[in-house]
């Protein structure tokens, strides 16, 4: 937070430095948000840009009141719902009756995790791990490999990489208990 607060203020000053790193810091998170919303990468990118580019342009009135990641993502949401609302009056114009899905509330941008934030939990409780259950676990996450394929390449038992990864997966439940489910959905993808 420290940090967050240090970036706010230089880039009140107009320090560019200060706006590289925060565009580079969240860049890819607010496009990846964004795909919640809006299914086209480009359009996704496209408005990420340009809250960045509003940030920049008015970062001498700017008043966050909240962190400056809640603040970008409740941008990029705005956005989104800005360019859902525009292609249904345009396709109401057309004639064309459809429904957009009720995603207004959908997202909790307050507590929304970003994927850099997972992954930065992910690398501190996997180092927290014991050698033998990292490295199981990594093999089949990570590396797609069964667990027969794991067990021949360590020279153990397959129960027992079973066994590893099991306990690999209890002990990351037990570190990561508010971030769970969305690493699980992670490793998943």
């Amino acid at each position: 937070m420290k940090e967050e607060n240090y970036l706010l203020v230089e880039l009140k000053n107009g320090n560019k430095v200060a706006f590289t790193l925060i565009f580079h810091q969240y860049y890819r998170d607010l496009v990846i948000f964004a795909g919640n919303y809006l299914q086209n990468k480009e359009r996704c990118e496209d408005i990420v840009q340009s809250v960045f580019l509003k940030l920049w342009s008015d970062r001498e009135i700017l008043v966050i009141e909240i962190s400056l990641k809640s603040f970008l993502l409740k941008s990029v949401k705005n956005a989104c719902l800005d360019e859902i609302r525009h292609k249904q009056v345009v396709r109401d114009h057309e004639n064309y009756s459809i429904s957009i899905p009720d995603i207004e509330d959908s997202l909790d941008t307050e507590n929304y995790i970003l994927y850099s934030d997972l992954q930065f939990h992910l690398t501190k409780a996997l180092s927290k791990l014991p050698r033998t259950y990292k490295e199981a676990f990594e093999m089949n996450r990570f590396d797609g490999l069964k667990y027969k394929e794991i067990a021949l390449q360590l020279n153990v038992s397959e129960r027992t990489i079973e066994v590893r990864v099991s306990k690999a997966l209890g002990l990351l439940r037990k570190y990561l208990k508010e971030f769970f489910i969305s690493i699980l959905l992670l490793l998943i993808s």
